[in-house]
């Protein structure tokens, strides 16, 4: 029961991880263009499924955003709200694998998590290398290295820090 409401109270925070700057004025437009993918570590060993031809490189995706403190934004809440899902989740794989008492799920789980964790820092870390604004980089680098200082390990993540970390990127977005 305890560990329920632990995933409960994670998966809520992390939730909220990924909608603050989704709330500013950027949100309101329902029809904008879609954002160009951050490049992460395993985006770079393999290509994404179904990208055609035209599809823009992670370079290219990167120039579009440099300098560019909206686009960040928005990139930095989507980033966040898919981090946020890939966390809750990894948290219960590791519970249900560590309940299955199989070693080899509990090590594969683990693996998964820690792989999602570093991409999740790899990515607010080339945002913060892109931004121009001095808050909006500080607040990205500083995410950035909270979320390395996870160590792969998602039962380390602390609602109040998350919800600081939050506040921090809202406020360089110019949304709170």
């Amino acid at each position: 029961m305890r560990r329920l409401l632990s995933v409960t109270a994670v998966s809520g925070a992390l939730l909220l991880l990924g909608t603050g700057c989704s709330s500013g004025k950027a949100a309101e437009n329902t029809t904008a263009a879609p954002l160009p993918a951050i490049s992460t570590p395993a985006a770079a060993s393999a290509p994404a499924a179904g990208a055609s031809a035209g599809a823009a490189l992670p370079g290219e995706a990167d120039a579009a955003l440099s300098g560019n403190t909206a686009a960040i934004c928005q990139q930095a809440a989507k980033t966040g709200g898919d981090a946020a899902k890939n966390f809750a989740q990894d948290l219960k794989l590791l519970i249900d694998a560590e309940s299955s008492q199989d070693k080899d799920l509990v090590l594969k789980a683990k693996q998964k998590t820690a792989r999602d964790v570093e991409n999740y820092s790899f990515a607010l870390k080339d945002m913060s290398k892109l931004a121009a604004d001095a808050k909006l980089k500080a607040a990205l680098a500083d995410m950035g290295s909270q979320v390395t200082a996870l160590k792969g390990d998602v039962r380390k993540i602390n609602a109040e820090r998350l919800a600081k970390l939050q506040a921090t990127l809202d406020k360089a977005c110019g949304n709170g």
